[in-house]
């Protein structure tokens, strides 16, 4: 038997909400001594191709000492249940089945951790469902199921049952890293700030600028400022130690649109400014070291905001961005006048098996366009071996991949003054 709490429920008690209830499967016996209530916390990260839960940590320290020798990948069992958020359309988002273990093993705290079968294109683990009909990810309501099926062995006293699981916050600590914001206009954005141990004065701000899958929809009530650092890694990978080193430390803000940047650059782009003004009042930012990133309508949007605001950035990375008509008869997204009038240092990256934007009309065009401009043209996307969809080179630039003569583009960047 089984009680399920969608996540947002779960995440809104805290720790006195139960979800993932479940008897255990095994039948206490005179030997083995049966425990209260244990909760769990779902440990996740993002990976190239989402965020995903990796395993789950049972909170089972205040049991006892527990043999880690009893602990094997057979001793519990985990079931994962997601479910959209919103409607969706009548379209099939999320998933019902069992989540492979394959470790066992006990953190230093004492508390139990099992590690779960995941990676990259592994149905089963991701956080986010993306609805076809709404171009958009949503969060998915999460609820796992932990059954036990063999007891525990404490190093003193009588085997333990777990009577029951109390399912706790999902925890993503490069996510939990960047702070919640609303903008006096309204537009939510989080923000990763240097700890401590960065060195004093001023920082640079690293401006990330989502797709179009990471906005909101607003007709549904939907507005989380969640999916832009789960769906990848673009804001997350400029929060890591080795491009916190090479930025010596730096903020980064990644605003949510209310929809889809491409759909009112115009009116964005002074929202976006807005947010920017907000954090260099707020923060030590170097005004002179502002720098604009972003994948495909963000990639537009960060064209975009060079030809609106010409002086505040000191290097723009737009990534498979749009700047052609959408389609036949309408106007260009960004008119060829705007692109040979951008005087912002700019790379723009892209692959050339993009089939969501044409690489040629749109990246390939505007970098004949912007005087002094760098481009990097990759054939396929493939990192660590898996080949991603031609439209998300978006991940490597997460990952400080693009180089030009020797030059990796976050040290371009980082170079760059205005």
């Amino acid at each position: 038997m089984a009680v399920f709490v969608n996540r947002r429920t779960v995440l809104a008690a805290g720790a006195g909400a139960a979800a993932g209830l479940a008897l255990p499967a095994i039948t206490a016996n005179a030997d083995t001594r049966p425990t209260g209530k244990v909760r769990f916390i779902l440990n996740a990260v993002t990976l190239d191709g989402g965020e995903q839960v990796t395993s789950v940590t049972l909170e089972t320290s205040r049991i006892g000492p527990i043999d880690p020798a009893s602990l094997t990948t057979g001793t519990f069992s985990v079931r994962a249940k997601a479910t959209s958020p919103i409607d969706t359309d009548g379209q099939a988002v999320g998933y019902d089945l069992d989540r492979p273990v394959t470790a066992a093993r006990l953190d230093r705290h004492g508390n139990v951790v099992l590690s779960l079968s995941h990676g990259e294109g592994q149905p089963g683990g991701g956080t986010l469902g993306y609805i076809g009909s709404k171009g958009r990810n949503v969060r998915l309501d999460l609820a796992y199921t932990i059954t036990q099926n063999a007891p525990i062995a404490l190093r003193r006293g009588a085997p333990v049952t777990i009577s029951r699981f109390s399912q706790g916050e999902l925890v993503n600590p490069e996510v939990d890293a960047f702070s919640h914001h609303v903008s006096g206009s309204g537009m939510k954005y989080r923000l990763y700030s240097p700890g401590p141990s960065a060195r004093r004065g001023r920082r640079p701000l690293i401006v990330w600028l989502h797709g179009g899958g990471e906005g909101a929809s607003l007709p549904d009530d939907y507005y989380d400022n969640e999916t832009t650092l789960r769906a990848n890694r673009g804001a997350l990978g400029f929060a890591t130690d080795e491009a916190q080193r090479i930025f010596d430390g730096a903020h980064v803000v990644a605003p949510q649109s209310t929809s889809a940047w491409m759909q009112d650059g115009p009116r964005f782009a002074p929202l976006i400014h807005e947010i920017i003004r907000e954090v260099v009042r707020k923060r030590s930012v170097d005004p002179r070291r502002i720098y604009v990133v972003g994948c495909s309508n963000g990639g537009y949007m960060a064209l975009k905001m060079t030809t609106v605001y010409p002086a505040v950035f000191a290097a723009s990375v737009p990534i498979c961005g749009v700047v052609a008509p959408r389609q036949a008869g309408d106007p260009p997204l960004i008119p060829d006048a705007e692109l040979t009038g951008i005087s912002t240092p700019t790379w723009l990256v892209t692959s050339r098996d993009d089939t969501t934007i044409d690489p040629q009309a749109n990246t390939v065009h505007a970098h004949d366009l912007i005087p002094g401009s760098l481009m990097t043209l990759y054939d396929n996307v493939v990192w660590n071996g898996y080949q991603f969809p031609g439209h998300w080179s978006w991940i490597y630039v997460a990952r400080n991949d693009p180089s030009i003569r020797g030059t990796r583009v976050w040290q371009w960047m980082a170079h760059q003054r205005r």
